[in-house]
């Protein structure tokens, strides 16, 4: 695919300086572009690289005066990065939605409907009276449950699982192996000390532009007409367990192998650090930001904290503590001379 430097500036509003009929095919970081590629200078650190590189052109900051003479052309934007990001999507978007039609094997059960455009991969599984929009592509060995509903432009990679009556959005990417709709941890303890599976009747609802990593589980909500509910924007990572019943708010951002236990609500504008652990039934306030391997064993309910450590504690609280802390043994130490100086001393007549 190629693309003329005028009509990529177009797509993100940016201005010229250069040939702008030159192609562009590839986009590429500014210190390894080649002739065809596209870079993009958003940190001063690498400006040394806009004078040396073979890119036939780079997205640049609008105010940016070089010092030096530049060979490529540039397109001036308001953020580089934001912009060369744009493309990045562009890009994958393409890609992505590039196969079309059906392979065989596969298999769609009665009553269920399908839009246009779709991308049907072989082994796929789609149950009865599900519901799937345009352009969605559904990957070899994906499996769909009955009655579940996939939003237009949706992308399942191969060997996703989803459970009957799962809701999934339009616009929302799902990685392989990640398993939508299975049962949360739910068992009752018995007198004689076996435990009672309690039937999980519920489903999840994901909502646009939600991204899942690989790998990663969301049980389905406990009781029927419940949901566990990942809303719009979402971005979960690799290897997360989300359980039952929780609720994750707009635009919140999981690392890998974090995990949610039940009925927790998240808020909006989250960010959790890999192997973040969350108790179950709290509330965790809009803007949190937790550090990895933390773990939340109550609610929070203060808006825009920044937590690390079990358990978490405010992120300059811990510093503090833990500049004390990797001084032990230094202290524990000059404490021992001291007690052996003390009692080394005689003590006073009469003491």
């Amino acid at each position: 695919m190629e693309f003329t430097i005028n009509q990529i500036a177009a797509m993100l509003s940016g201005e010229v300086r250069g040939d702008g009929q030159e192609k562009i095919n590839m986009l590429a970081k500014i210190q390894d572009a080649k002739k065809g590629q596209l870079a993009f200078l958003s940190n001063p650190k690498y400006e040394q690289y806009i004078y040396t590189t073979q890119a036939t052109a780079v997205i640049v900051k609008k105010d940016f005066v070089p010092r030096k003479e530049v060979s490529s052309s540039l397109i001036l934007v308001d953020d580089p990065y934001s912009s060369f990001t744009a493309l990045l999507e562009e890009y994958h978007k393409m890609v992505s939605f590039q196969k079309t039609g059906i392979e065989q094997p596969s298999y769609v059960g009665e009553g269920t409907t399908i839009g246009q455009n779709i991308y049907r991969g072989a082994f796929s599984y789609i149950g009865s009276g599900v519901r799937i929009g345009d352009n969605v592509k559904i990957h070899p060995h994906a499996y769909i449950g009955d009655n579940a509903v996939i939003g237009n432009d949706t992308i399942i990679h191969p060997g996703v699982k989803i459970y009957a009556d799962t809701r999934i959005g339009n616009n929302c990417v799902i990685h392989a192996g990640t398993v939508i709709g299975s049962d949360g941890f739910g068992f009752a303890p018995q007198e004689n000390g076996t435990y009672k599976t309690i039937p999980q009747l519920g489903n999840v609802i994901i909502e646009d532009n939600v991204s899942i990593g690989a790998n990663t589980v969301i049980d389905c909500a406990t009781m029927f007409g419940d949901a566990t509910l990942i809303r719009q924007g979402v971005k979960l990572d690799n290897l997360i367990q989300i359980a039952h019943n929780v609720e994750i708010g707009k635009n919140t951002v999981i690392a890998a192998q974090a995990g949610i236990s039940g009925s927790t609500k998240i808020g909006e504008n989250c960010i959790f650090a890999g192997q973040v652990g969350i108790a179950g039934h709290l509330v965790i306030a809009n803007n949190t930001g937790i550090g990895a391997q933390a773990g939340i064993p109550k609610s929070i309910t203060e808006e825009g904290q920044r937590l690390i450590g079990y358990p978490a504690i405010d992120l300059k609280e811990y510093f503090r503590s833990y500049a004390v802390f990797k001084r032990l043994p230094d202290l524990n130490n000059r404490l021992r001379d001291l007690e052996k100086k003390v009692a080394g001393q005689d003590l006073p007549a009469g003491a």
